[in-house]
């Protein structure tokens, strides 16, 4: 396996399965690619790779049911949606689900491996010198990429934390939609500000009571704030 780590790419056309696989191949990854959702859940169980790259549109099994299932496990390898399908719902059922990230047929394989690199670089943390983040009793260690709500933590995937700790590193300043993709997911409104909206409403939900301290400014992004 390369140093860099096994991408999982489940993918049922096969052009588009041996393109990823060279691109990534070339970057540096380990790549292992299966052509059906039940082999591609079960490979993914079995291998533990760094990203896996799911197809949406899948037999036996669509990528969001591989996703899901990996989730209620307590499994959070980064996941990268690829679909061909014009239709937003899809989108955002994938990201709902615990997605990070996700690519419309026809894409650039030189695109998706530069999503898999940013995902890879949040997966594994900070810098040196990152301070930990506190807001009234939430906690964001980036070091341990560690969460707590008074005291009790929370699971999160890498864009999570990575949001959540980009609006807890200025509290009170609001972002934009497009300023949050450009510093989180590392490329700019390309993607749709509701690729934000979704994480953020997902952020929310795992805060419970603390949900309030992110806060919505109408027409104009999202703060945290006290």
């Amino acid at each position: 396996m390369s140093d860099k780590g096994l991408v999982l790419v489940v993918e049922d056309e096969r052009p588009i399965a041996d393109l990823v696989r060279l691109y990534l191949s070339r970057d540096g990854y380990g790549v292992h690619v299966e052509h059906d959702g039940a082999a591609g859940l079960a490979a993914a169980r079995r291998m533990r790779p760094v990203v896996c790259v799911l197809d949406i549109a899948l037999p036996s099994m669509e990528g969001t049911e591989i996703c899901r299932r990996l989730r209620e496990a307590g499994d959070w390898t980064p996941v990268v949606f690829l679909t061909a399908r014009d239709d937003e719902v899809d989108r955002i059922l994938g990201l709902e689900l615990g997605g990070d990230d996700y690519l419309t047929k026809p894409f650039s394989p030189r695109e998706l491996v530069a999503r898999v690199r940013a995902l890879l670089r949040r997966a594994a943390g900070p810098g040196e010198g990152e301070r930990v983040k506190t807001l009234g009793p939430l906690t964001l260690d980036p070091g341990r990429r560690r969460v707590t709500v008074e005291g009790d933590p929370l699971t999160l995937t890498p864009t999570e934390f990575d949001l959540l700790g980009h609006l807890l590193g200025r509290p009170g300043r609001v972002f934009t939609r497009e300023e949050l993709l450009a510093a989180v997911w590392g490329y700019a409104s390309h993607a749709g500000t509701r690729t934000v909206d979704v994480h953020v409403a997902q952020v929310r939900a795992k805060l419970g009571a603390a949900a309030g301290l992110i806060r919505t400014v109408r027409g104009v992004g999202y703060t945290a704030d006290a």
